[in-house]
């Protein structure tokens, strides 16, 4: 993008000093609004008329990329969250959530209240459109236009923003959660205004367990605490949706049935998801990988030593651990299981000392790899954990590792029973 050729060319139509126009298009580019609405944003700053684009035609939300640049859709707003962000330096409130009409859902950024509420349907004119997580998203800026219509549109969506924990996905915003707070950790954080204390730890439901982070450390949210959380975002962390409570987020006593079971899916369910915190799969294991057995860590930040050599802190002086990572299929999708020390002196059947004494008796650390492989490969088994998805592959850190107490012949009969249907 050429910014000097833009702002030349609008500080011409508008008759104003490039220097001015052109800082005018980066202050907004900076926060990645798309040159087309920021353009126009200048455009009624300076009072120009804002050209053929001024009022782009209406779309359905199905045809919107992020190249469409600016849009006018009539649709349902189904979310309306608030959060405080940092922007050019000033702390600024802006309005997130969801819009959809007959042909999808969109999210949507409106840097102004503009006074729509779930339920409403409403024409926004001139909104710019940009990526956001690899999807469309709406900005609706100081350039557009809200208009409110008298007859509801019919949406394929949900209105609102309840949601059961298993239902939140990275990016959901204007969401409302009951959840029991089961952990909880106060800590002191290095936060935009200095030193801030928030609360982080885990909340479930009867559907699901997810980390939470309480950026306000209320006193109201305490370890056992039942209670409903209006207007939390969610956001990834660590490969899992994590739900977050601002300033905006409205706390209130609540009834909460928590469920001491992960979910079962199949690993494609899982896989597919993205990260899940707290789930379980059944599946044999295929493998036992590379970096089993005997391992050998970093004193200093617990990765991986090889040679002697952390990545990180160089030459050290190594620490003896045991660990599995086991490949899972089920048929639909495969997954790497990652056991702790404790899981696999479960499985190995004996302790870390033991193990580093047989090591020394066959002379080679892998003997130890070589009877957990003897014990796993080709076994049916139930893995409970927390799943995250990256470049990588598919990792699923165990909680719980157990053969496998399902019927076979039961399994079979349902599966003929499905095929027969």
């Amino acid at each position: 993008m050429d910014i000097d050729a833009h702002a030349e060319e609008l500080a011409s139509a508008l008759g104003e000093d490039t220097a001015e126009v052109k800082r005018d298009l980066e202050n907004l580019l900076e926060y990645s609004v798309p040159i087309d609405e920021a353009k126009q944003s200048v455009r009624r700053k300076y009072g120009g008329a804002g050209g053929a684009d001024a009022t782009p035609s209406s779309v359905d939300i199905a045809d919107i990329s992020p190249d469409s640049g600016n849009v006018t859709v009539t649709v349902r707003v189904l979310t309306v969250g608030k959060r405080s962000i940092r922007y050019q330096g000033d702390d600024t409130v802006i309005r997130e959530g969801e819009l959809a009409d007959e042909s999808g859902t969109v999210s949507y950024t409106a840097w102004q209240d503009f006074g729509f509420e779930p339920g409403d349907t409403v024409t926004v004119g001139n909104a710019g459109v940009r990526e956001w997580e690899g999807e469309p998203e709406l900005n609706i800026g100081q350039s557009s236009s809200v208009a409110m219509e008298q007859d509801p549109l019919d949406v394929p969506a949900e209105v609102g923003g309840e949601r059961d924990l298993v239902d939140l996905q990275a990016g959901d915003r204007g969401r409302t959660v009951e959840a029991k707070v089961l952990e909880l950790e106060q800590r002191t954080i290095d936060g935009r205004d200095g030193e801030t204390t928030i609360h982080s730890g885990v909340i479930g439901d009867e559907t699901a367990r997810l980390p939470f982070t309480d950026w306000q450390a209320r006193e109201a949210v305490t370890k056992g605490a039942e209670l409903r959380l209006e207007d939390v975002y969610v956001r990834e962390f660590r490969g899992v949706p994590s739900v977050n409570l601002t300033e905006f987020t409205e706390v209130s006593p609540a009834s909460v049935a928590v469920s001491n079971e992960a979910p079962r899916v199949t690993i494609g369910e899982a896989v597919g998801s993205g990260g899940m915190y707290d789930v379980e799969v059944l599946g044999n294991v295929l493998e036992v990988r590379d970096g089993s057995g005997l391992i050998e860590r970093c004193p200093e930040c617990g990765r991986l030593v090889q040679n002697g050599q952390c990545r990180s802190h160089g030459q050290v002086d190594p620490e003896d651990d045991l660990r599995v990572k086991a490949i899972l299929d089920d048929g639909t999708a495969t997954v790497t299981a990652i056991l702790d020390r404790d899981l696999t002196e479960e499985i190995y059947g004996g302790t870390l000392a033991e193990a580093l004494e047989a090591a020394r008796d066959a002379m080679s650390r892998e003997v130890v790899a070589d009877d957990i492989a003897e014990t796993l490969v080709g076994r049916e088994y139930r893995v409970r954990g927390h799943l995250s998805v990256d470049e990588y592959g598919a990792n699923l850190d165990a909680t719980e590792f157990a053969p496998s107490d399902d019927d076979p012949a039961a399994r079979a009969a349902d599966l003929l029973a499905e095929v027969d249907a």
